[in-house]
């Protein structure tokens, strides 16, 4: 994995091939391979998850996030594209939200696999 100027919390799991930069990862949280997180705060989780269920808790593998705010436990699948390149100002999405042209994927929220922004 590639770390570039970013803060990473302690308790942190950070899978193969994953490429942070300019970013904050929170306390305990998850990072699949070949995940690239780029501008982006992620605030972690409450508690290390046991089972792994449908979408397992933190990001999933080639996931991509540029200028998103993950909020704890929340639950981005694998595949998922978090990228607003259109620059959307206002927008809710299934699992997520647009405010001000910043991702926001709320406490808990679920981000489908495969999901594209």
């Amino acid at each position: 994995s590639e770390i570039d100027q970013a803060l990473i919390s302690e308790g942190c799991y950070i899978d193969n091939n994953s490429r942070i930069t300019t970013s904050v990862v929170g306390i305990r949280t998850t990072i699949r391979a070949n995940a690239r997180i780029s501008r982006s705060v992620l605030l972690g989780a409450d508690y290390y998850e046991e089972g792994t269920g449908d979408i397992p808790l933190g990001i999933g593998k080639n996931t991509v996030l540029d200028r998103v705010i993950v909020d704890k436990n929340a639950r981005i699948g694998d595949d998922v594209t978090l990228v607003n390149e259109r620059n959307i100002q206002h927008a809710d999405g299934d699992g997520y939200y647009i405010r001000s042209g910043i991702i926001i994927v709320p406490k808990n929220g679920v981000v489908k696999p495969g999901t594209i922004v």
